[in-house]
Formats: structure tokens, sequence, C-alpha cells
């Protein structure tokens, strides 16, 4: 049974679940606040006074917001088992695991922590986009461990094209960084009377999008670069249609007034981004030769 659990085997397995896991709780905390359930639980780390879980008083918001609490604890027990997974490998074995899985699990409960101080501050909107930030990180670091986990060989670079890529990687999180910002000054607040930041949420949008161009104009050159290197150009072409479809979405949801169900799909569009960016740069890297 411990082998099953813990064996090397199982090493993608988990690598694979923490980063889809990472995601969906960006996804499932984005419902929690574009339901209006950000106070679902008005309290933490009670969910009511005196009562750790939902009550029936607290209606349907009440059950978001726990049923989201609740996958903390899927996401800290992936954690824990990656983590004892990476212990049982021979020492030779566990770089590049052994502080990604730390820092996924130390991640996690910083998380909590990040979400029980929104609670407590009333959704203060600043401090629910760095609960974001830490997510993206994570999802970074998830796909870190995914990578080492695939046990791929990089793609051989030169330093110019190295370099091209940190830019891309740069413009990508301020885009995302940007965009959080943005959120923080739209009507989706998590709860009906929490103020927002107080930010042009118009003007926002535009700068927003300057960014959003250059780094789909950066990948375009990426694409062009790596047919010119005669590399494979897969990763660089998955990556401009993502960035594309991502921008499709924010056009539309602005143009319809930010319905809910395409926010959440912007979400999950910006988690795929920051995995997809990451995994550039672990793929192509400049030869030691």
């Amino acid at each position: 049974m411990i082998d099953f659990l813990f064996g090397r085997t199982r090493i993608k397995f988990y690598a694979w679940a923490s980063l889809v896991s990472q995601i969906l709780i960006v996804v499932t905390g984005g419902a929690v606040r574009l339901t209006g359930s950000g106070l679902g639980c008005p309290t933490w780390p009670e969910c009511e006074p005196g009562s750790i879980t939902n009550v029936p008083e607290l209606g349907i918001h009440g059950v978001i917001e726990f049923a989201n609490r609740l996958l903390t604890f899927v996401l800290l027990l992936i954690a824990l088992f990656t983590f004892i997974t990476v212990l049982r490998l021979p020492k030779n074995e566990r770089p590049g695991y052994f502080w990604t899985s730390l820092v996924l699990g130390l991640g996690i409960v910083a998380q909590a922590v990040i979400g029980g101080i929104t609670v407590l501050t009333g959704l203060n909107s600043w401090i629910v986009g760095a609960h974001f930030i830490v997510s993206g990180a994570l999802i970074a670091v998830a796909t870190v461990l995914v990578w080492h986990a695939r046990n791929h060989p990089f793609e051989p670079v030169t330093k110019s094209f190295r370099a091209h890529l940190k830019l891309t990687f740069f413009v990508g999180i301020l885009t995302v960084v940007i965009g959080v910002v943005v959120t923080g000054s739209g009507p989706h607040a998590g709860d009906a009377d929490t103020p927002r930041n107080g930010l042009n949420s118009d003007l926002l949008v535009h700068v927003h999008s300057y960014p959003a161009y250059a780094l789909l104009a950066l990948v375009l050159i990426q694409v062009f670069l790596l047919t010119r290197l005669k590399l494979k150009v897969l990763n660089s072409l998955v990556l401009v249609i993502a960035i594309a479809a991502q921008a499709l979405v924010g056009l539309v949801q602005s143009w319809y007034g930010l319905p809910i169900a395409l926010v959440g799909l912007h979400m999950l569009g910006a988690s795929v981004l920051l995995s997809l960016l990451t995994n550039q740069l672990l793929v192509y890297r400049v030869s030691a030769k």
C-alpha cells in the first residue's frame, strides 16, 4: 500500500494533480467572488461563529464559499503526498522535485492564511488580488514540477533567444498583474457591500490591453525565430492560440458588461497562460556546450 501511494511512479501523477488543482482553485475562487459568495462564510477559520462548517442559514453562498475552503485541504493533501513521495526517492533523483514540492505545500498554507485575511478584512480588493498573485506563483511552481516529472530534454537556443523569452515572460506577468488591478476596480467584488479599489476601470482596461498585445507580438516573433533556428514551434504555437483566445474573451466580456461566465473563463485563461509562459522558460535553454 505504501509503495502504491508513494512509489516513484506516482511522481508524474502527483505533479499533474498539483498543477490541475492549483488552476482549479483559481476557478472555484473566482466562482466564489462572481456569485457574491465571498462572505458566504463570514468569519475565519470558522465558517460561522461556533461552526467550522457552513450552516443552512448561510444559504447557497455559504455552500459555495465552504466548498472552496474544502478544496484547499485537497490541495494540501496532494502536496503532502507529493512531498512524501519525493522524500522516498534516492537523493540523486530529488533535485528539481524537493524544493518544488516543499514550496507548493508551504504556499498552500500561506494561501489559506491570505484567504482568512481576505474574509476578515471584508474582501479588500488588494488582498483578493494578492490571493490570485500567490496562486499564479504556485501554478508556475507546479509547472516546474510537471516539467521535471515528464523528464523532457530542453531545446538548445541562443543567448539572444533566451533573452527574448525572459522579456516575453516579464510582459506576460505584467499583463496578468494589471489584469488583477482591473478586476479590483470592476463590479464583481464578491459581496454587494464590498467597496472596489476606486481606480478608473475603463482606463485600466485599455492599459491592460497594451502589454497583452505586446505579449502576442513577442510570441509571434518567437515562432518566427524558432522557425529560423529549425526548432520545434509547437509550444509557442499553443501559447499564441492561448493568448489570442484570452484576448478575445477579454474583449467580448468588456463589450457585454462582464458576464460572470466570461469573467470566470478569463481567469481560467490567465492561469493557463502563466503555466505556458513558465513552460517556455523550461523548454528553451542556452546550451552549456
